[in-house]
């Protein structure tokens, strides 16, 4: 009987560890306000079919350059788009982009660090090259020299994106292999006969992947700067696919007599950056206590 009240008075135990901190998550100000954010943005971008009034391709010359009203809540272009159904479809290109281009960074920087940090010296060595190679260009640089040669197109920012951020995943899942491969429970495994692969997917990456999702969460926010930025300059996506930064790009030219484009397009990228860098200072105080910061 008393065995079989231990068990029932684990299960509630390790519920509650699995579901901690998402509840010091929500404790946290910060945290719960950048989640809301984060929710906002992704929701809206999620059902921006559903959201949008009207249809973001759809002219009407006539309604061109309008100011914010209840037909047009954020006005409309120079075309006479509606701006704010632009807006909703552009947050689809901005999380595609950060999405796939952070997940693919992710995935190839986790399996490059810890066969750096995990295999030969030889090989430790190569790859600390490529990436050092790698991040000396700037990126808007490295940018724009693909893209003069490929052409611009949201494949060409994804695989600029994946290029110049794989090596920044990659050192710091290196630097976690080199400060857990040598730990007494590793030493375990390779006593009794593991192999590398088991060892580094079954043991390392649980106890380094949680700094690079707090790093992910606090690049999201830089890719879509840059997609914006790279669209703002006519690299980025092609017309008539909204952008926020081709949004921005539309309301330049007529900043003085219509403000409210360049507004209606700055505010997703100051929603989304607040939100993820909340959301991402908060994960980082709650899978890292030993880096909170002392508020």
């Amino acid at each position: 009987m008393a065995g079989v009240t231990a068990s029932d008075a684990g299960t509630p135990i390790r519920r509650e560890s699995r579901l901690s901190w998402l509840w010091q998550l929500l404790g946290d100000p910060l945290g719960a306000f950048g989640l809301f954010l984060v929710l906002v943005v992704v929701v809206s971008a999620a059902f921006a079919d559903v959201l949008a009034p009207y249809d973001y391709k759809a002219l009407d010359v006539k309604a061109r350059l309008g100011a914010p009203s209840w037909d047009h809540l954020l006005g409309t272009d120079n075309l006479g788009r509606d701006t704010f159904s632009r807006i909703l479809h552009g947050g689809q290109i901005a999380l595609y982009v950060a999405l796939v281009s952070i997940g693919a960074s992710l995935m190839l920087g986790l399996i490059l660090g810890m066969l750096a940090g995990y295999g030969p010296r030889w090989l430790d060595n190569f790859l600390m090259w490529i990436f050092d190679s790698v991040r000396s260009f700037p990126v808007i640089m490295f940018a724009l020299a693909v893209i003069t040669v490929v052409g611009p197109s949201l494949e060409t920012i994804i695989f600029v994106v994946i290029a110049t951020t794989t090596p920044g995943y990659a050192r710091i899942a290196r630097a976690s292999t080199l400060a857990t491969k040598n730990t007494e429970f590793i030493l375990a495994e390779r006593s009794l006969g593991a192999g590398v692969w088991r060892i580094m997917f079954s043991h390392l990456v649980p106890n380094i992947v949680q700094p690079l999702l707090i790093l992910c969460s606090m690049d999201i926010p830089v890719v879509i700067t840059i997609e914006a930025g790279l669209s703002f300059l006519g690299l980025g996506v092609k017309p008539p696919t909204p952008s926020w930064g081709s949004i921005l790009n539309d309301g330049f030219g007529f900043i003085r007599n219509t403000p409210w484009l360049v507004v209606a397009g700055g505010i997703p990228l100051i929603v989304t950056t607040l939100g993820f860098t909340f959301l991402g200072e908060a994960l980082r105080d709650v899978l890292d206590p030993k880096l909170k910061k002392d508020r």
